[in-house]
Parts: C-alpha cells; sequence; structure tokens
C-alpha cells in the first residue's frame, strides 16, 4: 500500500493515477497513400484539431471498415474522453457523442464503471496547463500517454463527482449569464 502525501482525505476519496478511471489507448493514422483507408469511409476519424473542450458530435473525416481492420486503430465507443498530445493543442479536450478512432495525437480514456465522463473531463481541463509544461520535444512537444496516465489525481466517490460536476455546470451558467448582461 502506498503512503499517502494527504493525510485528511474525505471519506470514500481516493489518492490514485488517471490509469485508475478508465483504459486508456492512443490512435494511430492509416496510411494516406492507402486510398482503401479512406474512399468511401464510414467511420469517424477524429483529429486533435477536432477537440472543442466539449461535446463532439461531428467529425468530419472518415476511414473504412478496411482501415479499422488492418491499422492499430481502435473505435471507441460514445462517452470516451480524450486528450491531445501534441504540439500546441497539448492537453485539448473532449467526449464523444458519437463513436469514433483516432489519430496518434490524441489519447482516449474509456471509462471504467464508477467514473464519470463529464467529471474526468474537468479533471483533465483543470490540468491541462501541467501537462504542456511536461511535455517534451523540439518543435512539436508532446505529452507522452504513459505520462498522462501516471498523472496522480485525487478520486472523489461516484456521487461526489456528479456533485462536482453540477457546480461546476452551476458556475459555468452564472458566468453565461454575466457575460450575456455585459
Amino acid at each position: 500500500m502506498a503512503i499517502s502525501h494527504y493525510q485528511n482525505l474525505p471519506q470514500g476519496w481516493a489518492e490514485c493515477t488517471l490509469e485508475c478511471v478508465g483504459s486508456w489507448s492512443s490512435g494511430a493514422t492509416p496510411n494516406r497513400s492507402n486510398k482503401a483507408y479512406y474512399e468511401k469511409g464510414t467511420i469517424n476519424w477524429l483529429k486533435t484539431g477536432d477537440l472543442n473542450d466539449g461535446y463532439i458530435d461531428y467529425i468530419p473525416e472518415k476511414i473504412t471498415d478496411l482501415a479499422l481492420k488492418e491499422c492499430s486503430v481502435r473505435l471507441n465507443p460514445k462517452g470516451s474522453v480524450l486528450i491531445a498530445m501534441y504540439g500546441a493543442t497539448i492537453g485539448k479536450i473532449g467526449i464523444l457523442n458519437i463513436p469514433a478512432a483516432t489519430n496518434q495525437a490524441c489519447c482516449t480514456c474509456i471509462t471504467y464503471s464508477g467514473i464519470y465522463n463529464k467529471f474526468l473531463l474537468y479533471l483533465l481541463m483543470s490540468k491541462k496547463k501541467i501537462f504542456q509544461i511536461k511535455a517534451e520535444g523540439g518543435a512539436q512537444p508532446n505529452i507522452s500517454k504513459e505520462k498522462i496516465t501516471n498523472f496522480p489525481i485525487l478520486l472523489p466517490p461516484s456521487q461526489e463527482q456528479i456533485r462536482i460536476v453540477q457546480v461546476i455546470k452551476n458556475l459555468f451558467q452564472q458566468l453565461d449569464n454575466i457575460t450575456a448582461e455585459l
């Protein structure tokens, strides 16, 4: 058992890493020169530019069933949480409202039972600057899947995750109302 850095965690909270909240993977790009992977494709294929820090309802680019079968591409289900790992988009996030595969610049989490994907979205959003600082590389810095999954977090119980998300939504609504009045 690891020694906690936090002496007074609320009951039910856990000190863990992002690895504990779901099944993480990074995507892949089918060979662009193979037209059979793209022409008449019907499978959504997300690139980090498609991330919008919210729900993703539409993805313009598609790949084919053949690309899914022959390449190291995983079809991620609706509800998956995504985070950009490369370049200027590091830390940009989204939740799929439609199934989609992703390119290698995107890390996807299919959350485990008891983990509220909207809570994970807000948690990742709050850590964006830290992920950007942890990025390495020259012209196109990146943060690895391993750095993301090994990132330490404090995880509340399911009901508390839902309550926290509701408080955040209410605060955003108040901000929207104030902005609308200006």
